[in-house]
């Protein structure tokens, strides 16, 4: 079935956009860049007008983008699967290949940042953007290994309490690693994993479902591991309640952030989860297969009789090179780290948290909520049956992402958008998913890749 061929003017919907975008400003206090009252139109003038207006537009130009067959830039929309190269990773990798080759060895002490310190210092800048203290992050390892070494000290079972409560639709990785601790327990996972699933003909969780069924259970449940928003529908969760509900149970509760960190507001300390962990690749930039995230609570911050598994750059820093037998851990969140880190792997990283510095999550949320909510409209404006958008509409419910359900032939919807320089991704059996992401990602950006939607749906 055809799509309208003609784009609707419609005055509600774009009122209604406009209030949003509003008040996405206004609740972020900073400047907004559409005024009371303003209301949005399918028109490229006034996506040009929209970023000529943004704040934040010129960070896009710090970022590399992928070409088109005719050397154009690709119209990127997959930074929720992996993040654009920020320009200034080069300067900061041929610094280190430099200082590598001046002070060998000496470079763990006298580099510009010392080698000995440099994950600290990523650490610090990482915070921020995750609600956390300095102490309560590493940066280490990759997502799945730093999950594992997270429930070697949280996931503790007892015949009486030894559930793992999780989405059906987690990310397989986090099934395969729940599965094998479960296992690796002596327990099974048809008896001791707990899945979440949407009522029926729903695809998104309802939140009071999941606290209900943590008040209900809770008493065997002996870890929550929940992601911070669904990597296909894009739903956020409300990690302060599910944090609450669990804690009240005597879980322990931990949360994988690959989709969330560095993309929707996140207050891990004042919440209070156990641990949390996470990839640098998507919205944090750090490239592929990038160095993690981790955090843990600093009410663990000294809690050196917790079971882990042990490495010498864990060890007390004190202590470290007398290369005793005994393990000492340092305080925090270092105290779960066990090898010293890929200094040169955390570079790309490194270039795009200063950015992050300048940018501010404040803000970039701001303009995040305004973008997808421009792409909502956009898509609204040609009734379709061809498709559905499956992303929660309330804007504190989703990140930078929105998935689309395809109901006819997605894959090849996806590779005609490709072929016309749309980069997004497809989740089969019918998803495709796209981000607009705040920090290099345009109006002008939104407003072609609808375009481009419609056509494609209307080209055989």
């Amino acid at each position: 079935m055809r799509c309208n061929a003609t784009w609707a003017n419609a005055e509600t919907n774009s009122v209604v956009f406009a209030r949003k975008a509003r008040d996405c400003y206004d609740s972020a206090r900073v400047k907004p860049i559409v005024n009371a009252g303003a209301t949005f139109e399918s028109s490229p003038e006034f996506a040009a007008a929209m970023d000529a207006r943004d704040p934040l537009a010129h960070f896009r130009e710090r970022f590399s983008f992928p070409k088109t067959k005719h050397a154009r830039d690709s119209i990127y929309l997959c930074g929720h699967s992996l993040g654009l190269q920020a320009k200034a990773v080069r300067s900061c990798l041929d610094e280190l290949l430099r200082e590598w080759a001046e002070l060998g060895v000496g470079g763990h002490f006298h580099a510009k940042t010392p080698w000995l310190h440099y994950q600290r210092e990523l650490a610090r800048q990482t915070a921020p953007l995750i609600g956390a203290e300095p102490q309560e992050v590493a940066v280490m390892n990759t997502l799945t290994v730093n999950l594992h070494l997270m429930m070697a000290s949280f996931y503790q079972p007892t015949p009486q309490k030894h559930k793992i409560l999780i989405e059906r639709g987690a990310f397989p990785s986090d099934q395969y690693a729940t599965k094998s601790q479960i296992r690796f327990h002596g327990f099974h996972p048809e008896s001791s994993l707990l899945e979440l699933t949407p009522r029926e003909g729903e695809s998104c969780l309802r939140e009071e479902d999941i606290v209900a069924l943590i008040e209900r259970d809770g008493e065997s449940i002996a870890l929550i591991l929940m992601g911070g928003l669904n990597y296909v529908t894009g739903q956020v969760f409300d990690l302060e309640a599910i944090t609450t509900a669990g804690r009240k149970k005597g879980c322990r509760v931990g949360f994988d952030l690959a989709h969330a960190a560095a993309n929707v507001p996140l207050r891990l300390h004042d919440w209070g989860p156990d641990f949390a962990a996470w990839c640098n690749y998507k919205y944090l930039n750090g490239g592929p297969g990038c160095v993690a995230g981790c955090f843990v609570h600093e009410r663990h911050a000294h809690a050196g009789d917790l079971p882990r598994f042990a490495g010498w750059w864990g060890n007390d820093e004190a202590r470290r090179f007398e290369m005793g037998p005994d393990f000492h851990p340092m305080t925090g969140a270092e105290g779960w780290q066990v090898s010293n880190p890929p200094i040169l792997a955390l570079a790309p990283l490194r270039a795009s948290l200063e950015i992050f510095a300048e940018a501010g999550m404040e803000r970039l949320r701001a303009k995040s909520i305004a973008l997808t909510s421009y792409a909502e409209f956009l898509l609204g404006q040609r009734p379709c049956p061809q498709f559905s958008i499956i992303t929660p509409s309330e804007p504190e419910r989703r990140g930078a992402q929105l998935s689309l359900r395809i109901r006819q032939e997605g894959r090849k919807l996806c590779d005609k958008l490709a072929a016309a320089g749309v980069i997004g991704d497809w989740r089969a059996p019918d998803i495709f998913r796209f981000a607009p992401v705040p920090l290099y990602n345009s109006y002008q950006d939104v407003y072609r890749f609808a375009a481009l939607f419609f056509e494609a749906l209307q080209r055989p």
